[in-house]
Parts: C-alpha cells; sequence; structure tokens
C-alpha cells in the first residue's frame, strides 16, 4: 500500500513540478520588466533636486490665484450662469494682471526642463515616438497659438495626456495640468484655461 501511495505522489509530483516551474519563470519575467521599466524612468538619482523649484513655483502660482479669488465676490450655488461668466472674466482680467510681464520660464526651470525632455525620451522611443509626434501634428490643437498668458480657446481640442506619462512626470497641483500642442508641452490653468508657462521642442 505504501509503496502505490509512493508512486503516486511521485506521479503527482512529475506533473505538478514543470508547472510550478513555468509559474515562476513567468513571475521572474515580469519582475524584471517591471524594474526595467523603473529604470528607464529613474533617468537620475538628482530628479528630486531638479523639479523641487519647479513645483514650488507650480504652487505659488495657485496660492496666489486663491489670494486674487478671495478678492472677488463669492459665488453661491444660486449663482446664474451670467454671474459665473462674470466671476470667471474678473478673476482673469486680475490674475493677468498681476502676471503682467512674464516670460516663457516663469514655472518651468532649465533643470526641469532637461529631465523632462529625459522622462518623454524614455517613454517614447523609436516607433512610438514617431506615432505620437505624428497624432500631436495631426491633432486640432496643433494650431493654437503658445503663449504664455495666452487663453487656451474652450473650443479647441484639449488632447489628453497619455496616462503612463502623467505618472512619470513632477506631479503637479490639480489646479493645473500638463497639455501637448505639437511637440510643446503647456501648464494649462484647469479652471481658467490659462497657460501658465510651455517648454518647447518637450518631445525630442
Amino acid at each position: 500500500m505504501m509503496g502505490i501511495v509512493m508512486k503516486d505522489v511521485r506521479k503527482a509530483y512529475e506533473i505538478v513540478l514543470p508547472e510550478f516551474s513555468k509559474y515562476l519563470t513567468f513571475v521572474l519575467i515580469s519582475v524584471i520588466s517591471v524594474v526595467s521599466a523603473m529604470a528607464q524612468t529613474q533617468v537620475s538619482p538628482k530628479a528630486g533636486s531638479d523639479v523641487s523649484e519647479f513645483i514650488s513655483r507650480a504652487n505659488l502660482y495657485v496660492r496666489e490665484l486663491e489670494t486674487l479669488k478671495k478678492t472677488l465676490t463669492k459665488l453661491s450655488k444660486h449663482s446664474t450662469a451670467e454671474e459665473i461668466s462674470a466671476y470667471k472674466n474678473e478673476l482673469l482680467k486680475i490674475v493677468l494682471a498681476k502676471r503682467k510681464g512674464l516670460a516663457r520660464g516663469n514655472i518651468f526651470t532649465r533643470r526641469s526642463e532637461r529631465l523632462i525632455r529625459l522622462i518623454i525620451a524614455s517613454q517614447y522611443k523609436g516607433r512610438d515616438r514617431a506615432l505620437l509626434k505624428k497624432e500631436l501634428a495631426e491633432a486640432e490643437n496643433a494650431s493654437v497659438p503658445v503663449k504664455v498668458n495666452a487663453v487656451y480657446p474652450e473650443a479647441s481640442e484639449l488632447l489628453e495626456m497619455p496616462p503612463t506619462l502623467l505618472l512619470a512626470l513632477p506631479e503637479l497641483p490639480k489646479q493645473i495640468r500638463y497639455r501637448f500642442v505639437g511637440t510643446h508641452l503647456l501648464l494649462v490653468d484647469r479652471e481658467n484655461h490659462l497657460i501658465i508657462d510651455y517648454m518647447p521642442k518637450a518631445l525630442p
């Protein structure tokens, strides 16, 4: 009886072992792939310091915006469409007055631009980069004038940023979002659609 049991155990072992080996191989390949992807994104050990001033500037914009909002009469849940429109127009007016004379690079820094270009290049290589460039060139928003303190036209298509790229880029305050226009990377205010800053040739 014992011999029969041991024989059955050996047979089961011979069946299970190859399948278990395949599973271990699959897990190992998956781990290697993830580590490889992470290594591509980690383009610089100094990434934190490279973007710290950039993020500080973005946060400063949001704080100044909130301060300006306090100078206006607050909207209520019963505000009419006309009142909401008037509020937005007045807010944009005082924001533009506050930011008068600012040029490109008021939020982006040279170090952050260099890092962001490396991140984008690591995310899009070869054919993928060529396809993204083609998509950006053919997008409806490709003709939108790119200028600091210009208002991004609401009627124009807002080309959505690829989720994987958003995860790799430095995280912005919620008030601000990244947007591509051609190969330019814009920082756009979600609320008033103001182009706060941009970097040219973000997609090398």
